[in-house]
């Protein structure tokens, strides 16, 4: 339509392509203090250039004079930039594009901890060389070139230039430059780093498109895609991780464009819409880049117990009568269930969030809660940072400054978004959430938070173009901790939030949104779980069933089985939702699959301490565990679930088997017992629940007897499963409530023992 619209993706590449900019293009060293990694670096000033060439316009850079008025602006930049060290597999580099670097320990809401590390460097006045027991970074003087090596001296990757373009023939890829807007002397900046052939990258936050993002340009800016469908992100993270041995992770709040070879397939291009490129550089496995990425952003903690459980709702229970009628119906029909989510109708008006139940639909919300505890169910409430005019709080925020505001000291939107960069802002708004907490609530869904208006103004006094990634960040920051303060049990606070950004993994759980009601819609949402995994988070959901349109049977049970074999779970969207709802034969199975995820509870919840502490994701991408696999780096249709269970969902309806890729190793058919060797395709033949799970060999699963809640588990009758062909010993975990990770050996070669069912495939 040729019109801008609220909220619209921005493309950092855009202002790159601009015949009316002045570039930058970066030279060479003109300096460089090796021993504290400080220098500073020319760049010099180019233009594009009409070019005819056999009847084709191309417009390539030519280098250019300053005409600039009055004549004492330089006619290129020497800019400050610097080098640290993390540790021995991670280090900092940082670009200026307007003359001055920040405090290197400046606090960020991204960033965790900073640690120091020792790496030697080597110079010899053309080149200066830093390494460690993990590699080496080298940095050739003039031309400037910046080259990531690893232990074995393998040039992993290296910073492009406009000397590094292929000349008269072809002037890609973009060299790492900067862009100084003509509309208002706004830089951003590029940097260009190289791709080597059949390399694959992944991460980038929840994106819903191939999990290998190699010929894919994201657009981290994040928004309501209005469904999973699209290449909008709710959760963009700039981070990103290559199968060749090294991860990226670009400090900013800024929007950023991450163009991974669409444009030249030899190099990814990172544009960011700031003068300033602020990027780390991790080396090593996945395992190793993954848990120094959340080392350095935060490690997510463990929810509590019960959150692992079934989480149970719809759009949406209008009163207490109703939800105490759900309550009772689980039970009656014996369907394992823990938490029960109040979503958008708990006020006088749904929708209009006033943090006060409707006194007419619930008359007596304490009662309310006191019964399901009493039938040890927990309840979740829905709520969002946006107050409408017609909400009762709309003026109390408005009159106290707690909102958002434009360059003009009024409200950007139609609505009164709360700014959570004001600290009493923040303190307000956590007072509603204690009163609830107070009350007997056990968790608040952080829903939206995609809307920080770009043209805002911010206590912080940063512009929307830098808090509008960061709100989901203050945002949970601020919903978590309110429930941290409220839990009052020793435990972990668990929230379900939709929208975040770098270093949200500290703020669990977060949900996948609102997913398609479809085949297409379930496998869009394991390939969004999977790129949010890669990206540093190891709790995530969504919605069993899909989100948008009354689930089918068949579809709701597949996707179901899939939903057990992620960290957390829930059936949650259109109505019905309830299995009771459906036919007989529906709940019948409804309540086996439930059932097989609470006998696996003590697997769940001790792979879950154990990916929390190593900063991997529970819902696992193959490559994370078989890095030298090049088909694991492409499959985005199976998934690890910890460290022993491949699964494999069935997105097709009415067919009961598919093709799984099993990697190394032998594994074993969780239903059915059957063998497969790995390194190979095999056409696999679900059980009596539609869906695939491999186990390990060697691996010993730690079960429970069914439970209906998870306060109801016996653990004195733990046992464990081991599963072998030829293995004669099996190792497990398990975690006890209120215990520390425990790892259990068994030698299955010596008949029965105590705790121990063996599996022999």
């Amino acid at each position: 339509m040729g019109s801008e619209l609220l909220n619209a993706s921005i493309d950092v590449s855009e202002s790159f392509r601009k015949q009316d900019n002045i570039y930058f293009n970066l030279s060479r060293v003109a300096e460089l203090d090796a021993g504290n990694g400080r220098g500073r670096l020319e760049w010099q000033r180019h233009a594009y250039k009409v070019r005819t060439s056999f009847n084709q316009v191309m417009l390539p850079f030519e280098r250019t004079t300053s005409w600039e008025f009055p004549p004492e602006y330089e006619q290129d930049k020497v800019l400050p930039f610097d080098i640290s060290f993390i540790s021995e597999n991670v280090m900092r580099i940082r670009f200026s594009g307007s003359g001055a670097l920040p405090d290197l320990r400046a606090a960020s809401p991204m960033i965790e901890q900073l640690d120091q590390g020792k790496w030697t460097v080597k110079e010899d006045g053309e080149h200066t060389v830093y390494e460690s027991p993990f590699g080496s970074l080298t940095i050739e003087h003039n031309p400037l070139r910046m080259i990531l090596r690893d232990r074995s001296g393998k040039v992993l990757t290296q910073t492009k230039q406009l000397a590094d373009q292929a000349g008269i023939v072809n002037f890609e890829p973009m060299p790492t430059s900067i862009a100084r807007s003509s509309a208002d002397l706004k830089r951003n900046m590029a940097l260009s780093l190289s791709l080597a052939p059949g390399e694959a990258i992944i991460g980038g936050g929840e994106s819903f498109s191939g999990m290998n993002k190699r010929g894919q340009k994201l657009k981290l800016w994040m928004n309501d895609p209005k469904g999973i469908m699209n290449n909008e992100m709710y959760k963009p993270v700039p981070f990103l991780m290559s199968s060749s041995g090294y991860g990226v992770f670009v400090h900013t709040s800024a929007p950023v464009t991450l163009d991974i070879g669409q444009s030249y397939t030899g190099a990814q291009t990172i544009y960011v819409g700031d003068d300033l490129i602020d990027v780390f550089f991790f080396l090593g496995n996945a395992h190793e880049i993954l848990g120094s990425y959340t080392r350095l952003t935060g490690k997510s903690p463990v929810p509590p117990l019960w959150s692992f459980g079934l989480w149970m709702s719809r759009i949406t229970y209008n009163s207490q009568e109703e939800v105490l009628d759900v309550a009772h119906k689980l039970r009656e029909n014996r369907i394992p269930c823990d938490v029960i989510h109040l979503d958008t109708g708990w006020f006088d008006v749904e929708w209009r969030c006033n943090y006060e139940f409707s006194p007419p639909r619930f008359p007596d919300p304490k009662a309310m809660l006191d019964q399901l505890k009493e039938q040890d169910f927990h309840l979740s409430l829905w709520q969002l940072p946006y107050f409408t005019p017609t909400n009762s709080l709309f003026a109390e925020i408005v009159e106290k400054g707690y909102a958002i505001k434009d360059g003009d000291g009024k409200l950007p939107t139609e609505d009164a978004i709360i700014d959570f960069s004001n600290p009493e802002a923040v303190k307000w708004y956590q007072e509603l959430l204690s009163k609830l907490l107070d009350l007997g609530v056990s968790a608040f869904k952080a829903d939206f938070g995609e809307g920080a208006p770009l043209h805002g103004a911010y206590a912080s006094g940063k512009s929307g173009r830098v808090e509008h990634n960061l709100y989901p960040l203050r945002y949970t920051k601020a919903v978590y901790e309110a429930g941290k303060r409220g839990s009052g049990r020793g435990e972990n606070p668990v929230i379900w939030a939709r929208s975040s950004w770098a270093g949200g993994q500290k703020y669990p759980v977060h949900w996948g949104g609102d997913a398609e009601t479809s085949d297409a819609g379930m496998a869009a949402t394991v390939r969004g779980g999977l790129s949010l995994g890669n990206s540093g988070f190891t709790f995530w959901s969504h919605d069993n069933g899909g989100f948008v349109t009354r689930s089918p049977e068949e579809l709701y049970l597949r996707w179901l089985a899939m939903g057990m074999f992620t960290s957390h779970t829930r059936s949650h969207g259109q109505p019905p939702k309830e299995p009771w709802e459906f036919s007989p034969e529906f709940m019948e199975v409804f309540r086996k699959i439930v059932g097989v995820r609470y006998a696996l509870m003590p697997y769940i919840y001790a792979q879950s301490v154990k990916a929390a502490a190593e900063g991997l994701p529970m819902f696992r991408a193959l490559c994370i565990d078989y890095t030298q696999d090049p088909i694991a780096w492409l499959l985005d249709d199976e998934y690890l679930f910890g460290d022993s269970l491949l699964v494999a969902p069935l997105f097709h309806k009415g067919l009961s088997s598919r093709k799984v890729y099993v990697p190394e190793g032998i594994w074993i058919d969780y239903q059915t017992h059957k063998a497969y060797e790995g390194g190979r395709y095999y056409e696999i033949e679900a059980g009596q629940l539609p869906i695939i799970v491999l186990v390990k060999e060697g691996a010993a699963i730690p079960h429970v007897p069914v439970a209906q809640s998870t306060q109801e588990i016996d653990w004195n009758a733990l046992e464990f499963v081991a599963y072998v062909a030829n293995a004669n010993k099996a190792e497990g975990y398990v975690c006890l409530p209120g215990g520390e990770l425990e790892q259990r050996s068994f030698d299955v070669g010596q008949g029965s023992q105590s705790g121990l069912r063996v599996v022999r495939a």
